[in-house]
């Protein structure tokens, strides 16, 4: 071997390490480029943004939001709140259901800058500051509502936002309440037994 070879494992590993890498920069760039194309701005271009501040959980949150950005999205990639899920990010499964002047709506419809104004709970604000579980989530652990959980929290949101407006509903009226919620795995009895529970331990709560 001369001193201008190159051993073949060092080479194939060197090889090996460009493609990963290579791999990489390009799944990120392309992450990047699509997320930019969903808010309708070109890769690389930071035009129509602005700092606004919003009630999240309780707290004023500072954030750089453009004006065709939906709260879902504002949430979960600008502040980091991911119990938020984006399911069909259409409005129609319900995963990204947050409170909205204790109204559950669908984040991924509503465009940040028209909620300036009022309170937003997700998810992460529900359970009291000493880690205490909000009674609809202790439901959950209680009856092992879920399986994949994915759309639990989404759920939860409808659940709790619904048991403001009427605390002691029946069972098919709290079906009817969070019909807008979709289970991929179609568990709606388990997880209707579940809100059941968190109603009366809401009930319980409240001397009821």
């Amino acid at each position: 071997m001369t001193n201008g070879d190159t051993p073949k494992a060092v080479s194939r590993r060197a090889f090996i390490k460009g493609v990963i890498a290579g791999g990489a920069a390009v799944a990120s760039a392309n992450y990047l480029f699509r997320a930019s194309t969903f808010l309708g701005q070109s890769p690389g271009a930071g035009l129509g943004e602005r700092l606004i501040a919003l009630n999240v959980n309780g707290q004023q949150r500072r954030v750089d939001v453009m004006k065709q950005e939906t709260l879902a999205w504002t949430l979960r990639y600008k502040l980091g709140l991911t119990g938020t899920k984006l399911g069909c990010d259409r409005a129609e499964c319900g995963s990204c259901t947050v409170l909205v002047d204790d109204v559950p709506l669908y984040s991924c419809s509503i465009l940040t800058h028209t909620v300036r104004n009022k309170k937003i709970l997700t998810i992460e604000g529900l359970a009291a500051a000493d880690g205490t579980l909000h009674p609809v989530q202790q439901g959950i652990i209680d009856e092992q509502g879920f399986q994949c959980a994915f759309c639990m929290s989404g759920f939860i949101m409808s659940t709790v936002g619904f048991l403001k407006a009427n605390p002691n509903p029946t069972r098919a009226e709290l079906a009817y309440g969070i019909s807008g919620n979709l289970c991929r795995w179609q568990d709606y009895d388990k997880i209707l037994t579940s809100m059941m529970r968190g109603a009366e331990n809401m009930r319980r709560g409240n001397g009821v």
